[in-house]
């Protein structure tokens, strides 16, 4: 019995000892203590670090909002993971946030200026759990509340599609707002459609739901801003014009309009393609500024009001998407086709023929229809039998820096041949030299191309080639027809030449042809020094035109001779004998210090009297003297003067073969190798484009002047650049060019949408310049970046939006046209306000409600206050017919 009570006794002692063990004890911190604390913890960081702190250690500005950044800490309850973002401004200048910035969601929805965000860390970001919101909720509220921060807290719950949240916030005083914001997607009850049905839901929130509320008054403040979207043409309400061309005939085969207007029709690129509109349309925000209204009745009466009737007007344009970042090829224009033309260039060097690299080219293709074969032939048909000669000067709407690009002016042969090739998807050039022979050999002129002057060594070879080659068109047509042609590039019969008065004609005898006018005018008044007679300027032969290639030539025989000097002078010497034998058929009695005095004044040296105006005739024979290098006994000059005969220019031989020279120019075009060609089209073709684009008319845009001047620039001394490596292999040189396509892709993007907006805003200039200037500023960061890095800052969007003035509301109107009977049959249901028949694609209402603390039931229990305005209840709506989200707060005394 004994043992029996000693177990007894063990088991109820152990027994006592685990009730012991389970006790609990109060004073240790549970987990849901333990994570109100965290929360409070960074919160009092937060706050404490203030703005400037926050940002160095790691805050990220939200999105496109100017100054509204977040920063955000991760914590851990129970099983699951949480993230808190706290989103603030870095500048508080105190005033009420309007619709005229740029807001949050939930700062338009609430009201408030700086908040707390706390979600889980889930695929949905949201709280599907009633119980679960409402006590994370309270977690932040008390962690706020405890480090005495008034910021409000929210938490996203329902389904993140119906953007939902529930809230709350301690306002400092014995008042705390509460949140809650929801949202229907589909099926909106039609009386909320209507403004007075919203009003009517405001007032319940706070009025006895047995009240008429039609038939009562509660003052009620509001503001509305409502959003129209310029409509978007049918393809049923465009014109077609009966008495266009649909087979593809135009004088522009590039651009297949079917007849249909086009936004750029008018502009310099829509003969090579038709683009996108930059600016698809524009949205009008018509504001409201504060209203009250006293009953629904109200409601009713501004829902028929016109938006004309708004405090006021904002505009913004709808920008293309192709505007953000690079498009790497997926939209068309000259920078696209640029780029595969650097690629073909890349392609060459493994090419000998031009058929092998066109075989082998087929992945160039680009994503623009290419014309079949026949069209090809009908444009070089029309391009080199257009009775159309382009003179070498700058024409009037040529850039200052076009010359500074080795290329070919913008009409000329070559550079129409390049914009061409383009498009067609090909470099064959031998279409282009059968049609430049068949002007060759039919002694036609070559279109595009002057006939006469130096040729320009600051364009390509090969555009010097075709130069050369119209000369010497020219010059076998003349000959052909008994003419002949001197230096100053004046046709004369052969009657005319036997003339004996045709020798005393002024003519000039340097080797330039302006020299030569000067040299004209100054033997009118000159005299010879032995005979006292009249000097007569003599008829010179023309001397021959030599392209770069040619001068190199000599060049490179003047240094394999081993004295450059002397051999440029012996290469002069047959130009100079001819000139010499001209003066002295015109000039009997001439000496050699007469043909110095005429052929180069500067080598002689007058005495002061006769520099001073004294004529030859009042004192003769004129003092002077020839310049020590002409008077040197062993100068060339005078050895070529002493073996020269007397004989006219037109009895002379001539100093080129036009023939020879023809036919060896056709021979360069027939053998280029593949390389050759696309180096000499890269050049032009980079030139005629951003010759295209300079002659864009887009109004006093100081921006977009000195990017096409940059443009220029970098264009010049990246192709520069380019010809001196002289070889396809250099990925480096490659990598630029690319670059410059890119580059190029930039300003031809910024030129577009200032004609864009240029052409819409006529009547209002300086609207234009402001909104493109907004433009500008937004896309300028990405100027010249890589694709990559464009690519990332595609989530950005414009928001800028620009005031309209009182008098440029008509303009805004006319963007409005009534609508079509196609569109009215569309809209079945309306939400009134509208404009000129166009119904809002947005409204947004914000409805307030304030009580004066001395005539409410909060009075009583806070006396301090009695002189405050509270805004007790407000409600913000937005949406459509088909959308309608609601947020509301209410204040309420704890």
């Amino acid at each position: 019995m004994k043992s029996a009570d000693n177990s007894k006794g063990i088991m109820e002692d152990n027994n006592e000892e685990e009730e012991f063990e389970h006790f609990d004890d109060f004073t240790l911190a549970s987990s849901w203590e333990r994570f109100i604390s965290e929360i409070e913890a960074v919160c009092r960081q937060w706050f404490a670090d203030g703005p400037k702190n926050l940002l160095a250690k790691g805050a990220v500005q939200v999105n496109q909002l100017k100054d509204l950044y977040k920063i955000k800490s991760e914590f851990k309850y129970a099983t699951k993971s949480y993230c808190m973002e706290y989103y603030f401004a870095t500048v508080d200048d105190g005033k009420t946030l309007d619709w005229d910035h740029a807001l949050h969601d939930l700062q338009l929805s609430f009201g408030v200026k700086e908040f707390v965000v706390i979600a889980p860390q889930s695929a949905s970001g949201v709280v599907l759990d009633a119980p679960e919101a409402s006590k994370l909720l309270s977690a932040v509220a008390i962690a706020l509340s405890n480090c005495s921060c008034l910021w409000p807290a929210f938490v996203p719950v329902h389904d993140s599609s119906r953007k939902a949240y529930i809230g709350i916030q301690n306002m400092g005083t014995v008042f705390t707002r509460r949140f809650e914001a929801d949202r229907i997607a589909s099926q909106v009850p039609v009386k909320l459609m209507h403004l007075e049905g919203l009003y009517e839901l405001f007032v319940s929130k706070f009025a006895y739901t047995a009240v008429d509320w039609s038939m009562n008054h509660f003052e009620v403040h509001f503001k509305m801003k409502l959003t129209y979207r310029t409509p978007i043409h049918d393809d049923e309400d465009e014109i077609h014009d009966p008495d266009a061309d649909i087979t593809g005939s135009s004088e522009n085969p590039e651009v297949e309009n079917h007849g249909k207007a086009q936004w750029d029709d008018n502009f310099p690129w829509s003969k090579w393609y038709s683009a996108e509109d930059p600016v698809n349309g524009f949205e009008l925000l018509a504001i409201w500024l504060e209203i009250t209204a006293e009953s629904s009745l109200d409601m009713a009466e501004l829902e028929n009001a016109s938006p004309v009737e708004a405090d006021k007007w904002f505009l913004s344009p709808c920008l293309s998407e192709y505007l953000s970042g690079v498009s790497g090829g997926s939209t068309i224009g000259f920078a696209s086709q640029l780029h595969l033309l650097v690629k073909a260039l890349e392609m060459s060097s493994e090419a000998k023929f031009i058929e092998d690299f066109i075989s082998g080219s087929e992945a160039l293709k680009s994503s623009a229809v290419v014309p079949p074969q026949t069209v090809l032939d009908r444009v070089l048909k029309d391009l080199f039998h257009e009775a159309v000669e382009t003179e070498m000067n700058s024409s009037p709407t040529e850039h200052k820096n076009s010359r500074s690009i080795k290329g070919a002016p913008q009409e000329s042969p070559f550079a129409q041949f390049c914009l061409h090739a383009l498009w067609f998807g090909n470099c064959s050039i031998r279409e282009f030299v059968r049609e430049v022979r068949w002007c060759w050999e039919e002694s036609q002129s070559l279109p595009r191309m002057p006939s006469s002057g130096p040729i320009d060594l600051s364009t390509c070879l090969i555009n010097q080639k075709l130069h050369m080659l119209a000369v010497c068109i020219d010059q076998k047509h003349r000959e052909a027809e008994g003419q002949f042609v001197d230096a100053n590039d004046t046709m004369t019969t052969q009657e005319d030449l036997q003339s004996p008065t045709h020798n005393s004609s002024s003519r000039g005898a340097s080797k330039e042809g302006s020299d030569r006018k000067d040299k004209s005018n100054v033997a009118k008044s000159m005299m010879l020094l032995k005979s006292h007679k009249i000097m007569h300027a003599p008829i010179t032969l023309e001397p021959p035109p030599m392209t770069e290639d040619m001068h190199e030539e000599r060049l490179k025989a003047a240094v394999a001779l081993g004295d450059s000097y002397s051999f440029s002078a012996q290469l002069e010497t047959e130009i100079l004998a001819s000139d010499m034998s001209a003066f002295k058929a015109a000039n009997p009695d001439a000496v050699f210090e007469d043909f110095i005095r005429w052929h180069s004044p500067r080598d002689w040296e007058n005495d002061e009297n006769e520099e001073n105006g004294a004529s030859e005739s009042s004192s003769w024979p004129p003092r002077g003297k020839l310049s020590e290098r002409m008077s040197d006994p062993g100068n060339s000059w005078r050895k070529i003067w002493n073996e020269t005969p007397a004989v006219p220019a037109s009895e002379q031989k001539p100093l080129w073969d036009p023939n020879r020279e023809g036919e060896k120019v056709l021979h360069y075009l027939e053998t280029l190798r593949p390389y050759q060609l696309l180096e000499e089209m890269v050049c032009a073709a980079f030139r005629a484009a951003a010759d295209t684009l300079n002659r864009t008319s887009f109004g006093d845009l100081k921006q977009m002047n000195i990017k096409i001047e940059q443009l220029y620039i970098t264009i010049a001394s990246v192709l520069r650049i380019f010809l001196a490596q002289n070889t396809a292999t250099d990925t480096e040189v490659l990598e630029d060019l690319r670059r410059l396509s890119t580059t190029f892709e930039h300003i031809e993007k910024l030129v577009l949408l200032a004609a864009s907006l240029h052409v819409k805003f006529l009547q209002s200039p300086y609207l234009g310049q402001a909104i493109f200037t907004d433009c500008f500023n937004f896309y300028l960061p990405n100027m010249g970046t890589s694709s990559a890095n464009a690519q990332n800052d595609t989530q950005r969007e414009f928001d800028k939006k620009q005031q309209i003035r009182s008098g440029d509301r008509d303009l805004i109107l006319s963007m409005f046209p009534p609508p079509t009977a196609n569109q009215s049959w569309r809209r079945v249901l309306s939400m009134g306000n509208l404009l000129n028949g166009h119904e809002p694609i947005l409204r947004e209402i914000i409805f307030s409600k304030r009580d004066h603390e001395s005539g409410s039931y909060y009075a009583a229990s806070s006396p301090k206050l009695h002189q405050q305005d509270i805004e007790t209840y407000r409600m913000y709506v937005s949406g459509t017919s088909n959308d309608l989200g609601v947020a509301l707060a209410v204040a309420s005394f704890d």
